[in-house]
């Protein structure tokens, strides 16, 4: 049986959880119903089905950042920090079309 392709996966993405940075270089992933923060590592920062996760562009922020929560807790996620990714807004605006297309709450400003 194959595996699903994931709907949304970014890397070098910096994941922070208010005050503190939790990665420079982490991934995104949104896969078989689930939203996954991880670590270059691979190691789970945080997992939660998408359904119950919400998603939006702070105000606060540049166009490449958005804000995620997940059990509860806020991330700061900052689409393309490592490489400087020119697309580093359109990968912002896919995730929040990623969390919405997949059941969760997305709203953008």
């Amino acid at each position: 049986m194959a595996t699903a392709e994931p709907e949304f996966s970014a890397t070098g993405v910096r994941i922070e959880r208010w005050p503190r940075s939790l990665t420079r270089a982490g991934q995104v992933l949104i896969k078989d119903g689930r939203l996954a923060l991880m670590t270059s590592y691979g190691r789970v920062i945080e997992s939660a089905p998408v359904r119950a996760v919400t998603a939006g562009r702070p105000w606060f922020a540049g166009d490449d950042s958005t804000v995620a929560t997940l059990n509860g807790k806020r991330y700061r996620l900052t689409m393309g920090q490592r490489n400087h990714r020119p697309d580093a807004r359109a990968l912002a605006g896919r995730f929040l079309d990623a969390v919405r297309g997949a059941g969760g709450s997305s709203s953008s400003s």
